[in-house]
């Protein structure tokens, strides 16, 4: 018969170490509620990320001689990454709103007074990136296919459509924006000011233009109108929009 080793009292001390330690780590882990569990290493071992500028789709000189570098270099090297940095900032005391994305944020403190500095920070952040976005170096012209088709069954013509967006970037009072966007099955020309966003508004955005003067004074001075007909000729990306658009 095999002598049985009874073990030592060093080794009964570490065994009850390790399950302690296995417990508190358990413990720490997870947390029961009722019949919910709620996890909570995560959000010790890995906090949530800071937003980050989004790098640019192009170089920074591509769109020369409508949107210079030197533009670009202050809307998007400054005011851009202002907003992110501001948003950063203020989501450190605000726990609870550090974990979303930037849509859900922005939808979720849309018309909060209080929460007015994150809303228009995020908002900031997500209407410029989409701005970009909706910017190519080889873009104008007229768009074709399924979107060609929807523009002019809602708006009659390409033409039309053409007039309605650049009036409304053209009149957008001080700051601001303007939109096509889809509502439902038909096309809309929309123009938000300063950092509202026709993504509160259940309308999905297939085009801006940003009439901020930041986006456009370097270039154009005051001649708004100027910087808006180049845009609409010659760089709206009609690919980005047919796919906003699906």
């Amino acid at each position: 018969m095999n002598p049985v080793h009874e073990p030592s009292r060093r080794q009964i001390v570490q065994a009850a170490l390790a399950t302690g330690a296995l417990a508190a780590v358990s413990h720490a882990a997870s947390r029961t509620a009722g019949n919910s569990t709620v996890t909570e290493s995560t959000a010790i071992l890995r906090p949530p990320m800071a937003h980050e500028l989004p790098p640019l789709p192009y170089a920074d000189t591509a769109l020369d001689p409508i949107i210079s570098a030197k533009t670009i270099s202050f809307h998007y090297g400054k005011h851009h990454k202002a907003y992110v940095d501001n948003l950063n900032g203020l989501l450190k005391d605000l726990p609870d709103l550090a974990g979303l994305s930037l849509e859900d944020l922005i939808k979720k403190v849309a018309g909060d007074s209080s929460k007015a500095g994150v809303f228009n920070n995020a908002a900031q952040i997500w209407n410029h990136t989409f701005y970009w976005k909706s910017l190519h170096p080889k873009g104008g012209g007229k768009p074709t296919g399924k979107l060609a088709d929807k523009i002019n069954a809602s708006f009659g013509d390409y033409d039309k459509f053409k007039e309605a967006f650049a009036n409304a970037a053209k009149t957008q009072f001080g700051s601001g924006w303007a939109w096509l966007v889809a509502n439902g099955d038909k096309l809309e020309v929309v123009k938000t000011p300063n950092a509202e966003t026709p993504l509160t508004q259940g309308k999905k955005c297939l085009l801006t233009i940003d009439v901020w003067e930041h986006a456009y004074y370097l270039d154009f001075q005051n001649k708004r109108p100027d910087y808006v007909t180049a845009v609409i000729e010659k760089l709206l990306n009609w690919e980005f929009a047919a796919a906003n658009l699906g």
